[in-house]
């Protein structure tokens, strides 16, 4: 695959192409294009090719991902350096007719590399506000990695809680979910949640479903990040689609991780094998989003295209794009709003 091939031209369109749309799990460091990251070198000295980039693009299993993030995101050292990869996953986004976006910052790694986050997301929410990025609207929400322990989880509340009204609206715990017990976050999380953010957490993506209910039961995380593990525990998933919680679901980084696999117990998993159209069928809330979609090859157009191909009717295909909207964390005039142009649009389709 060519490191600069558009996913949209390999893929069947579906009806949610000409809808306007929401994503809400989305790291804006995974959207680093091959192209900007050989930039975002030459900007501190380093030379690498676009070739290399390709080659760090594909992973072997999760541990193999991690480390290629790690080594893209060593080259965003500075508040500047984060305007690039801003206005391009902006124009992304527009390009796909997505409105809404929820996207999340690595706080905890810029933390931990002694960065202005202050600074950093100065910079980044500039460029947001431009002209004409602001045809989409973003959110943020600040993540902190689980493997760099709770006092460092903590300090990434603190951030969040900070910046809450330059635009933070949640903080959630990524990186690697086998690290550490849950209830050592919980001081993090009872404190963001004090302070008015809205909390989410990766679960179940290579943990087991107990990594779903911890986070749930524990952390009170309103969204579950991937949370595909619900498939081997039925009754947590009745649990769940009872409760309206909602997982963010992400079919081409399950697929590219090897976090499918391993929850499958294959040794390599297939499309086929995406429990999303079946927590639907159980009536689990689901959204579809891209991840790292620069990482993984990958947009939010073609992420429809796999869910169709997963067997979902239009009807199904038209519910999973109303659902990002119902889960997003805005103020209730906010969403009401989009969902109201959501289903203007749907109508003027012929779709409702």
């Amino acid at each position: 695959m060519s490191v600069e091939l558009a996913p949209a031209e390999k893929r069947q369109p579906t009806i949610a192409d000409a809808l306007p749309k929401a994503e809400i799990h989305l790291h804006l460091e995974g959207s680093i294009r091959p192209r900007t990251a050989v930039e975002l070198a030459a900007r501190h000295g380093e030379t690498i090719t676009l070739e290399e980039v390709g080659r760090r693009y594909q992973y072997a299993n999760f541990a193999g991902f991690i480390d290629a993030f790690k080594w893209v995101t060593s080259f965003l050292r500075e508040p500047d350096d984060y305007r690039p990869i801003v206005k391009n996953l902006g124009e992304e986004l527009i390009r796909q007719n997505v409105v809404y976006a929820e996207i999340t910052i690595s706080a905890g790694v810029m933390l931990r590399r002694m960065q202005n986050v202050e600074a950093n997301f100065q910079a980044i929410c500039e460029t947001a506000e431009s002209v004409p990025l602001q045809r989409v609207k973003m959110a943020w929400i600040f993540d902190a990695a689980r493997q760099f322990g709770a006092d460092a989880t903590m300090e990434v509340a603190r951030c969040a809680a900070k910046l809450r009204k330059a635009g933070v609206v949640g903080f959630g715990m990524g990186g690697d979910e086998l690290a550490f017990p849950a209830a050592h976050f919980r001081p993090a999380f009872d404190y963001a949640r004090s302070e008015g953010l809205r909390v989410v957490c990766h679960a179940g993506e290579t943990g087991g479903p107990e990594a779903i209910r911890e986070a749930v039961e524990i952390l009170g995380a309103e969204r579950i990040g991937h949370g595909i593990a619900l498939m081997r525990d039925a009754a947590l998933a009745e649990s769940f689609a009872a409760r309206r919680i909602v997982l963010e679901n992400c079919i081409t980084s399950n697929l590219c991780t090897g976090a499918l696999a391993k929850q499958t117990g294959k040794a390599k998993a297939e499309l086929s094998d995406h429990p999303l159209a079946k927590f639907i069928e159980r009536g689990v809330c689901v959204t579809l989003s891209t991840d790292d979609p620069a990482m993984f090859h990958t947009d939010l157009l073609a992420e429809y295209s796999k869910a169709a191909s997963l067997g979902l009717s239009n009807k199904q295909l038209l519910a999973l794009a109303e659902q990002s909207f119902s889960a997003a964390f805005l103020p209730a005039n906010e969403k009401r709003a989009l969902l109201e142009q959501f289903r203007t649009a749907a109508k003027s389709a012929g779709l409702i």
